[in-house]
């Protein structure tokens, strides 16, 4: 063994002892004075009552009773149990939250039916209210049950218990699934309906009383007159804001604007007219009807599936379309003579009373029992929607069950108005200027941001596409009031929801089931409007090129370094037209960005997502990718 002796081990982990102040170090031995000497001249810096500071420091006591190495082994241990502490907090606050997703029975609330980072990035402190408030969505829907699964979910006053032997009084979600299988985006969550014919059985069969209000009509007025700055129509009445007050000083008698002023019955010279044949057949009465509408050509008719042979023979599917929407079904041999299409009854409507196809879209969603005033219960579905649930099991299950007259789900992310308008502004939906006006005066009425304080109200904002509701004078009053607010500000009528229902609510012992929009996606799918499926087909007969990448030979791999190697660095090229192209590999999807003003993704291996706030077009590429594009004005 060369150079001098080290002496024996005497120490577990092999350090060497420290004896008499004195130090192995190399070949000899050296004292720790000299070893500050060495110090002081390897450094040049430190004084040498520096030095002595330091090794009269705890670190230097520590090393000097217990060895340099025990010291360090003894600080990665503390740390390791403190990482350990700390992770098994996280996992159990991460099992809480769990919890309390299934305690709620939503699964929408969370991760895999709650959608993910917002598109636009202007509207991110929008979704980081959003995300608080979700919170307060936890703490209103949390069940009373035993094992904290029943499916007994916290909203309208007159909400029944189900009792034990009901069907669905032991349903129970399943567990949600591993992070790393969730998606992205709003998702449907299982529903328990009842048979068929278990849910017809359990139609009510007499209707529900109706809170103070008893009789309702409405007002007529051949020559309304505009007598105020506010918005409005002919066809509304132009109602003052004396008028409007006064229509939710709730009465047993009242009589309020609610559209058809014009006409002594509703499709008969009023506007939103109708031909004599349909006037008749609309005044039949029936127990339930379905209704849909599609105006200014805007959507393709969805044919209901999953509808039972009684609910065929029984409950009439209503579709109101305009000329436009008519003259394209003709054209295309789509509506004959019969006005059928599938399991929709065509009704034609002339005079249409806007030039603005969603605020007459607004007339018959709103305005149904005026439509059809010897109706019971009534299913309104937007155009894009197609039905895939019976209608006896959704009223049963979002009416009858729940002993409410009226129901539409909550929007499954934004609860609060103000919230909602910043969104609708920064989407483009309608003008800015236009929902500010309207946010403004609500807030003048007394309207504020959403709190805990509303509970159990869990949501001003509902996603407005369904309405399920029981024919009665209150919700007759509350549709009507609602449609007023439409006409005389914006046709958004997600804006207007809340200050109607509250007011009517402060007035009367009365409630909306607001009801998950987890729950509503489990029996309506969307789809495309027309323009983003004529567009599909198109480029499905004309696919795209794909952007030539030049400095590449076909079925050659390229190896990649540095930050190149991930598969989403983009490198910025010109093709042949001269267009700026932004590239990215292949094997994960195509995303390019062209000069023209458009941007296209392909994604082979997921559901498309738009990468902008509104999809402009949607196609099939001629290899099979699917290809979204978005308007300039988002990206620009």
């Amino acid at each position: 063994m060369t150079g001098g002796s080290l002496g024996p081990r005497t120490w577990n982990n092999g350090s060497l002892p420290n004896i008499n102040g004195v130090i192995a170090g190399g070949g000899k031995l050296l004292h720790s004075k000299n070893l500050v000497n060495v110090r002081k001249n390897s450094t040049k810096v430190l004084s040498v009552s520096g030095v002595r500071e330091k090794e009269r420091s705890l670190p230097s006591v520590w090393c000097r009773c217990l060895g340099c190495r025990n010291v360090s082994m003894l600080l990665l241990i503390a740390f390791a149990l403190l990482v350990f502490v700390l992770g098994s907090f996280v996992v159990n606050k991460e099992s809480i939250s769990l919890n309390v997703d299934q305690q709620i029975g939503t699964l929408s609330m969370v991760l895999p039916y709650v959608n993910g980072a917002p598109s636009n990035p202007g509207a991110s402190w929008i979704e980081k209210k959003d995300k608080q408030k979700d919170e307060n969505y936890f703490v209103a829907n949390i069940l009373k049950g035993g094992d904290g699964n029943e499916f007994q979910i916290v909203g309208s006053k007159g909400e029944s218990v189900l009792p034990s032997n009901h069907p669905c009084a032991k349903f129970t979600f399943p567990p949600p699934p591993p992070p790393t299988l969730r998606r992205i985006g709003p998702r449907p969550c299982p529903v328990c309906y009842l048979p068929v014919d278990q849910a017809m059985a359990s139609m009510p069969s007499s209707p529900s009383a109706s809170p103070v209000l008893h009789d309702l009509t409405y007002i007529h007025d051949e020559n309304p007159i505009k007598s105020e700055p506010h918005r409005g129509s002919d066809f509304g009445g132009y109602p003052s804001l004396k008028q409007r007050n006064d229509s939710f000083d709730i009465k047993e008698s009242m009589t309020v604007h609610c559209g058809f002023v014009k006409g002594s019955k509703p499709g008969q010279q009023t506007g939103f007219d109708f031909d004599e044949s349909d006037l008749t057949e609309l005044q039949q009465f029936h127990d339930i009807i379905v209704a849909s509408a599609i105006f200014g050509n805007y959507d393709v008719i969805q044919q209901p599936r999953n509808i039972s042979e009684e609910a065929k023979k029984n409950i009439p599917f209503y579709m109101f379309i305009d000329e436009e929407t008519e003259a394209y079904l003709r054209n295309k041999s789509i509506l004959d003579s019969g006005k059928r299409v599938g399991l929709w009854r065509i009704v034609v409507v002339h005079n249409v009373p806007y030039s603005d196809a969603r605020r007459n879209g607004k007339v018959p969603k709103l305005l149904l029992h005026r439509i059809f005033p010897n109706v019971r219960y009534s299913i309104w579905i937007d155009g894009k929607l197609q039905l895939v649930v019976d209608p006896y099991q959704i009223l049963e299950k979002f009416l009858w069950r729940q002993n409410a007259n009226f129901a539409i789900s909550r929007h499954y992310r934004r609860f609060d108005v103000f919230v909602e308008a910043e969104a609708n502004k920064a989407a483009g939906k309608y003008d800015n200027s236009s929902i500010d006006e309207q946010v403004d005066f609500y807030k003048i009425e007394g309207l504020t941001p959403y709190s805990e304080a509303k509970l159990p109200i869990t949501s001003d904002v509902p996603e407005g596409c369904v309405l399920i509701k029981e024919h009665i004078p209150i919700t007759n009053l509350f549709t009507c009031l609602w449609f007023n607010e439409v006409d005389r500000f914006t046709s958004r009528d997600q804006l207007s929801f809340a200050i109607v229902r509250d007011k009517i609510m402060a007035k009367v012992d009365w409630n909306i089931n607001m009801f998950l929009d987890c729950e509503r996606r489990n029996f309506v799918i969307q789809a495309y409007h027309r323009d983003l499926l004529e567009t599909f087909a198109a480029v499905t007969r004309h696919p795209p090129a794909l952007p030539s990448i030049r400095g590449r030979t076909p079925g050659k791999r390229v190896t990649r370094r540095g930050r190149d190697r991930r598969s989403g660095s983009r490198r910025r090229r010109k093709n042949a037209a001269g267009l700026n192209v932004a590239w990215s590999d292949v094997r994960k999807g195509v995303v390019w960005n062209v000069g023209d003003g458009k941007s296209t993704r392909f994604c082979p291996n997921s559901p498309p997502t738009c990468c902008g706030q509104r999809t402009l077009t949607m196609a099939i590429a001629g290899c099979g990718r699917l290809v979204q594009e978005c308007s300039s004005e988002i990206f620009g």
